[in-house]
C-alpha cells in the first residue's frame, strides 16, 4: 500500500469512527431508564391512581414514556409499615435510576435501603426531622410547611364557632405529623379549644374513640391525611356525620368523598415538580443540589364541592 493509499485509508477510518460516535451517544441516551415509585395508597385507591397518572403524564410531557425510554416500577404500600420495608427492598433490588417516594414514611423506608439511588419525594411532612434530608436548601445524600397546621384549627372555629373541644385524628408512627400537631397546639389556647388526640391502631379503636369523644358537647375534629386515614377515609367521614362532628380535613380527597371542608396544597399538582426533579436527575443533575420545595397556599378556599 502506497503512502497516499495509507493516508486515504486512515482518513476513511477516522471519518467512519467520527460518524459512529453520535450513534453511540444516541444509543446511551436512548437506553431504558427505570423509575421506582413507592406510594402509600392501596392499589385500587382512586386518588392514588390519579396522583400516579399525574406523575406519569408530567414525565411524558418531559419526554419519558412508560414502555418507551422509561419503565415504571410501582409498589402500593397501603399505609402498612411492613409493606413499605418489603417494597422498598424490592424496588432498590431492581437497580432503578431514580426513586419517587410519596410521604415521609415511604421516603424513609427507601433511604434505609439505599444511599446510592437518588430519591425524589412528594407530600413529605418534616423531611429534615424524619432524617430523610440534611436540610431543605441542600438536602445532601439522596434527595411542609408547619405554618399551615394552625390554620386548620382556625378554620374549624370559623365553620363552627361553638366548638370548644377538638379531636385530632393522627398516626403517631408518621414522624412528620409531630410538627403539624405542634402547630395546632400552639394556637389552641388562644382559640379557647381543648385538644384530644385520637391515635387509633385499627378501625374498631377509631370507632370507639370517636364515639367516646362525641358524648360531650361542642366537639369538632381535625383529621391528618396520614396513609392510614386516607385508606379509611370513607369510615372517618361517616363517623363524623353519624356523631354530628364538624370536621376539617387536610386533604381534598376527603371532601370529594363527602367530607365537610379541607385546607391544604393541591396534592395532584405536587407531582408535576416531582416529575421535573426526576427528569433533571435522569439528565445528570445531582440530587443533593436540588432544594426541597414547600407548597404555596391560597389565603382562602378556592373550590366549593356540592
Amino acid at each position: 500500500m502506497t503512502a497516499k493509499m495509507r493516508r486515504r485509508a486512515f482518513i476513511t477510518l477516522l471519518g467512519g469512527a467520527a460518524a459512529a460516535w453520535p450513534l453511540v451517544a444516541r444509543a446511551q441516551q436512548a437506553r431504558m431508564r427505570r423509575i421506582g415509585v413507592l406510594l402509600p395508597y392501596a392499589a385500587d385507591d382512586r386518588e392514588g391512581q390519579a396522583r400516579l397518572a399525574a406523575f406519569q403524564q408530567a414525565l411524558a410531557e418531559l419526554g419519558w414514556s412508560d414502555g418507551g425510554n422509561a419503565r415504571f416500577e410501582t409498589r402500593w404500600g397501603a399505609g402498612d409499615a411492613d409493606r413499605y420495608r418489603q417494597y422498598a427492598a424490592e424496588l432498590v433490588a431492581l437497580a432503578p435510576d431514580v426513586l419517587l417516594a410519596v410521604t415521609t414514611a415511604a421516603a424513609a423506608a427507601l433511604r434505609r435501603e439505599t444511599r446510592r439511588v437518588p430519591i425524589v419525594f412528594a407530600q413529605a411532612a418534616d423531611p429534615v426531622g424524619a432524617g430523610v434530608v440534611a436540610s431543605l436548601a441542600r438536602p445532601g445524600g439522596n434527595t411542609f410547611e408547619y405554618g399551615l397546621s394552625p390554620k386548620w384549627l382556625a378554620l374549624l372555629k370559623e365553620i363552627a364557632p361553638h366548638v370548644t373541644r377538638a379531636a385530632v385524628i393522627r398516626d403517631s408512627t408518621e414522624a412528620g405529623e409531630l410538627g403539624l400537631l405542634g402547630g395546632i397546639q400552639s394556637v389552641a389556647s388562644s382559640l379557647r379549644v381543648e385538644l384530644s388526640l385520637i391515635d387509633p391502631r385499627d378501625i374498631g379503636e377509631m370507632e370507639r374513640a370517636v364515639a367516646a369523644f362525641a358524648r360531650e358537647p361542642n366537639g369538632g375534629q381535625i383529621v391528618f391525611a396520614s396513609a392510614s386515614a386516607m385508606l379509611h377515609r370513607d369510615l372517618i367521614i361517616s363517623l363524623a356525620a353519624r356523631h354530628r362532628l364538624p370536621t376539617v380535613f387536610t386533604d381534598r380527597a376527603f371532601v370529594t368523598a363527602g367530607g365537610l371542608a379541607s385546607y391544604g396544597p393541591n396534592r395532584v399538582e405536587q407531582y408535576w415538580p416531582a416529575a421535573g426533579y426526576v427528569d433533571r436527575i435522569l439528565k445528570g443533575e445531582k440530587p443533593a443540589n436540588l432544594p426541597v420545595q414547600a407548597p404555596t397556599m391560597l389565603a382562602r378556599a378556592d373550590e366549593v364541592i356540592e
